[in-house]
């Protein structure tokens, strides 16, 4: 692996899922081995099925300097109720991956796929010192670095749900669909509402209609 330019690629997985945690991650990769992320598989990890994107990142975690940051969902239930802004912490966790990976890796820039207003992590990145140019792009799983780093970040959120479901002994659907709710009830008629709290983020509206089925009427 060369270290000559390299570009870290950073993506988010799990802010759109009532259960689960937010996963943020990032990939350094320099431009001449772009091909390798490819014949590795990274591509947008939402089109890739969850048993090859597992393979996928083993690869890629092998192969390419990385930093993931998993948020568990009672520490981002905490610092939520904090800030009452779901953009800010996720402005904050990519700045977090950035500082993080630039230092380990000697990155000369970052790309990020875009998901609020630029100034979000440009000011989470000044408050961390960290000076690395950042370009933010809609769509930016186009760009190869940001690829590798949805299927890192996807996969971690895959892992934790696993482990998730394991610890409640349901299985906990990802999305915040209508069936979701379906599985929060059964879980709070086995464990309590308390359960929630672990295991979902409370401020998604399916938490209401669980916790109140009233509400789903």
């Amino acid at each position: 692996m060369t270290t000559a330019g390299l570009i870290i690629g950073i993506d988010e997985s799990g802010k759109g899922d009532f259960f689960g945690p937010l996963v943020v991650a990032g990939l350094a990769c320099a431009p001449s081995e772009e091909k390798q992320l490819a014949a590795l598989g990274a591509r947008d990890s939402k089109k890739i099925a969850d048993k090859r994107l597992l393979t996928v990142d083993k690869e890629l975690r092998a192969a390419f300097p990385h930093v993931i940051v998993v948020l568990s969902p009672e520490e981002y239930n905490v610092r939520y109720e904090s800030i009452k802004n779901l953009n800010k912490l996720l402005a904050d966790l990519h700045a977090e991956v950035i500082a993080r990976l630039a230092t380990e890796s000697g990155a000369v820039r970052a790309i990020s796929d875009k998901f609020g207003k630029t100034e979000l992590i440009e000011q989470a990145l000044e408050e961390r010192q960290c000076t690395l140019p950042l370009k933010q792009l809609v769509r930016g799983e186009a760009i190869p670095q940001v690829a590798a780093a949805s299927v890192l970040a996807r996969a971690a959120f895959i892992r934790e749900m696993q482990a998730l479901s394991d610890t409640v002994g349901l299985p906990l659907p990802k999305g915040a669909a209508p069936q979701v709710d379906e599985a929060g009830r059964e879980l709070v008629r086995r464990h309590g509402v308390e359960m929630l709290r672990r295991v979902a983020k409370l401020h998604f509206k399916n938490y209401h209609r669980v916790v109140n089925p009233r509400l789903a009427i």
